[in-house]
């Protein structure tokens, strides 16, 4: 049985349409001229228990109205929605108890109190003893490496930090579902990664339901195998990961690494038409292609055939370029 049931799941916006100057400001005083904006339209999906669903889209494409529907903050204009069989904006007392949002760009925390102590008042708020309170936050520190920082001000965390204890706060009540809105957004590097693998040690070993937005397509590749890319309020494509990739991708691409200098003004040899040498740094090229025109061995012995290389790598398609040409065209081909 799905966790996560959405039909027709539509919310629209009016807005004030301001005609420009002073005069267009008199004007609105009397006749106010107002237009409609789908935020989400008629949007249908289902997830299943212990599913890591990554959602995509561009900016304003309807990702987080989407969550907060689910969450209950926001009523939609029509449609329905279960989560854990509850209808979300009817905002039952068990439904909250048993999900959690975090949105990546908003506190829940006291800015001005030490990490632990919004995490033991969040633990009052749910009803949650004393001796789990402190093996969850134990476990969940741990895993976090913020063990050391529960007694510093939250506003003296770092931005990494900081999301690390609003992941903590979310999670302290051991909700079923989680709703993420961009929780690694500014993050660097490490904090990226031990965030992800967080996430995916939670969803292995609690079963959490997952569902994920964002705009960097590495948290996806690295957590999702399912992903819905929305767009314009409108779902544009619902699947596998992989199975995107070999649908949709058009082009290989092949990165080789020249043995020295003398090897650059023989690159024009193999540059035909529809194969290009682009240059990565000194002595790294890269060659995409079309694959339905050129085969990756068939690029790999011109190549070889005419230069001098230290090492080559042939790769899939990124899956950036893939989602920008659907996030440009509108559409899935």
């Amino acid at each position: 049985m799905p966790v996560i049931e959405v039909h027709n799941l539509t919310k629209t916006f009016r807005t004030y349409k301001k005609q420009p100057g002073f005069s267009g400001a008199i004007k609105g005083l009397f006749h106010r001229q107002y237009e409609q904006t789908f935020a989400v339209n008629e949007v249908s999906f289902k997830i299943e228990p212990g599913e890591l669903v990554g959602f995509l889209g561009p900016n304003g494409a309807g990702k987080t109205t989407t969550l907060k529907m689910l969450a209950g903050l926001l009523y939609p204009t029509s449609g329905a929605a279960k989560v854990l069989n509850y209808t979300p904006w009817e905002r039952d007392d068990g439904y909250r108890r048993q999900f959690a949002l975090v949105l990546g760009q908003k506190n829940q925390l006291w800015w001005d109190l030490p990490a632990r102590e919004s995490l033991e008042l969040n633990a009052k708020i749910y009803g949650i003893p004393q001796e789990r309170f402190e093996k969850t936050v134990g476990d969940l520190t741990e895993l976090l490496a913020v063990k050391e920082k529960l007694n510093v001000s939250v506003r003296e965390l770092s931005l990494g930090e900081r999301m690390k204890m609003e992941l903590i706060a979310s999670l302290l009540h051991q909700p079923k579902v989680l709703f993420l809105d961009e929780p690694t957004i500014g993050l660097d590097v490490v904090a990226k990664e031990r965030i992800r693998e967080f996430l995916k040690e939670i969803n292995r070993t609690e079963g959490t339901t997952v569902l994920l937005t964002t705009h960097d397509l590495s948290d996806i590749e690295e957590l999702s195998q399912r992903i819905i890319i929305i767009d314009k309020g409108r779902i544009l494509f619902d699947g596998d990961l992989g199975q995107m990739k070999k649908r949709l991708a058009k082009y290989n691409q092949v990165k080789f690494f020249l043995k020295d200098r003398s090897q650059v003004p023989r690159l024009a040899k193999i540059e035909t038409d529809g194969i290009a040498c682009e240059r990565v740094d000194e002595l790294t090229y890269l060659i995409r292609f079309d694959r339905e025109q050129h085969s990756s061995a068939g690029v790999i012995r011109e190549i070889v055939n005419n230069l001098e290389v230290r090492d080559l790598l042939v790769e899939e398609e990124p899956i950036e370029e893939i989602v920008k040409r659907i996030y440009l065209s509108g559409e899935v081909a």
